[in-house]
């Protein structure tokens, strides 16, 4: 298994725009290195997953506390390539060994703030509106009109909490910060690299697109590098040695 990092609060730094890029193709090298078995630890990582979300309300509480634990995991095998060591499938679940309940609290404080979101997006919907979605009705005109002053106050709310949650599972998993530490310098880290994290993502969105074209196949190899790119950029967001 890979080391980990002392429980000190790392420094992050301001990058180019033009990082998002190297950012790309570092994770395709992770991902290079050990193809097979990243595909496998994405395989492993729906069957469980994707049954649990079929639970209701349950599932989607269980599938939010679950997900920045798996995260860890995956940041952990990453960390484990980028240092010349194999990629197995016990670094999938390397974060129920190790900060497990600060990766559930990342999770909890996820999910508690979008159901926050969510519950303002409801309060500023009329009834007529909130009627005509849970029938699956499709909207008038007016009440589409209505409905996009509320989705756009969303958004606004929305997209800080992504920031924040972005490397709180690293940070929780491989620094041994606490979940309110980590989500607060996630926040400020992605804050202070915006324009290479708006790149990244209209990149990531283009490769995506790219990927769901023959049939979605694709998707085996991008989602895990999703995950081996955010990794690359955190190494050089927060300045990591990756290889020690």
């Amino acid at each position: 298994m890979s080391t980990t990092h002392p429980a000190i609060t790392p420094n992050f730094r301001q990058v180019p725009a033009r990082h998002a890029w190297a950012w790309v193709v570092s994770g395709f090298q992770l991902f290079k290195a050990n193809p097979a078995m990243w595909i496998i630890l994405w395989l492993i990582y729906l069957a469980i997953i994707v049954p649990i979300s079929f639970l209701g309300p349950l599932g989607s509480v269980l599938t939010s506390l679950l997900a920045p634990v798996f995260a860890a995991g995956m940041m952990s095998g990453c960390q484990a390539v980028a240092q010349q060591q194999d990629l197995e499938i016990n670094h999938l679940f390397a974060g129920f060994k190790k900060n497990t309940a600060q990766l559930f609290a990342v999770g909890g404080m996820y999910l508690a703030s979008l159901l926050a979101v969510v519950i303002l997006l409801v309060l500023n919907m009329d009834n007529a509106t909130l009627a005509a979605l849970k029938l699956g009705q499709d909207l008038t005109p007016e009440q589409t009109d209505v409905l996009l002053r509320p989705l756009l106050f969303a958004m606004l709310f929305i997209v800080p909490i992504l920031m924040a949650y972005c490397y709180a599972p690293v940070l929780v998993g491989l620094h041994n910060l606490s979940a309110s530490v980590a989500l607060k310098l996630s926040f400020m880290a992605c804050l202070k690299n915006i324009l290479p994290f708006l790149l990244y993502g209209v990149i990531f969105t283009a490769l995506l697109l790219i990927a769901m074209m023959p049939m979605g196949l694709g998707l085996i190899v991008a989602v895990p590098m999703m995950m081996t790119s955010l990794y690359a950029s955190y190494v050089d967001v927060f300045a990591v040695d990756a290889a020690h």
